[in-house]
């Protein structure tokens, strides 16, 4: 009970508790769509998931501050790419947060001459650009990881053979996806962090992409993937350990 009072009296835990619940009506709202005596159960949903989205936006009134104060973090990582990848972050997530003000500004009715789909194209695309960035530092950790995987094996495969010319799954033509797939798997398993982060990066972008016109797809694909990234970030705000760090 303790842990859960610390998780809730934090406004990122908060966030993420009403973002897993407007994504869970998005995707029961589409899963029940289809059914001709759910009208009312569809409706209830459909006013749920915009009375939680509408409280979301009080929570994210100050992220242009944490968004900038991570941006001062990550330009001093030690690392290139991280901090690159990082830096551009950010910032894309500054003027992201910058729009959502705006839109929030012009939904209570503080300024009506607000152009709406301009402010929100914005958005999604900075919001888009913010999370491929992100993406590019995940890949970058998972190929260190997968560098480091790989001269694991070859060392333990050279302890147990003395002989490392010897056969190994790579060197079939035929087998060289299942052993990239392998040693991928045995590299997030070793790195529970950075498999979050790449599993909230992936689901997060399908929204972007969608309002953008990328890629299209449907509610229920957007709710899946907003609430596993829901639950994802509740976890590393739950067991802040598990949050990828900037080194």
């Amino acid at each position: 009970m303790e842990a859960f009072t610390r998780f809730t009296n934090q406004t990122q835990g908060r966030d993420r508790l009403f973002r897993a619940t407007q994504y869970t009506c998005m995707l029961l709202r589409y899963l029940l769509e289809p059914k001709a005596d759910k009208e009312k159960v569809v409706m209830k949903l459909k006013k749920l998931e915009s009375s939680v989205s509408t409280g979301r936006k009080w929570f994210r009134l100050g992220n242009v501050v944490h968004a900038v104060q991570a941006t001062q973090q990550s330009i001093h990582a030690t690392a290139l790419v991280p901090r690159l990848c990082l830096t551009l972050a950010n910032l894309n997530r500054v003027v992201y947060f910058v729009c959502d003000t705006v839109l929030w500004a012009r939904s209570v009715g503080l300024s009506s001459s607000i152009n709406k789909e301009k402010w929100r194209t914005w958005a999604a695309r900075h919001y888009c650009c913010s999370l491929l960035l992100s993406l590019a530092r995940d890949l970058y950790e998972i190929s260190l990881q997968m560098e480091r995987a790989a001269r694991d094996k070859a060392r333990r495969d050279e302890a147990l053979s003395r002989d490392p010319l010897g056969h190994s799954v790579a060197d079939e033509g035929t087998e060289w996806l299942q052993a990239f797939l392998l040693l991928l798997f045995r590299s997030l398993r070793r790195h529970p962090p950075l498999l979050l982060d790449t599993v909230k990066n992936l689901c997060d972008i399908l929204n972007p992409l969608d309002q953008l016109g990328i890629y299209k797809s449907n509610p229920g694909v957007i709710g899946l993937g907003g609430l596993v990234s829901s639950v994802a970030g509740i976890i590393t705000v739950a067991w802040p350990q598990l949050k990828l760090k900037i080194h």
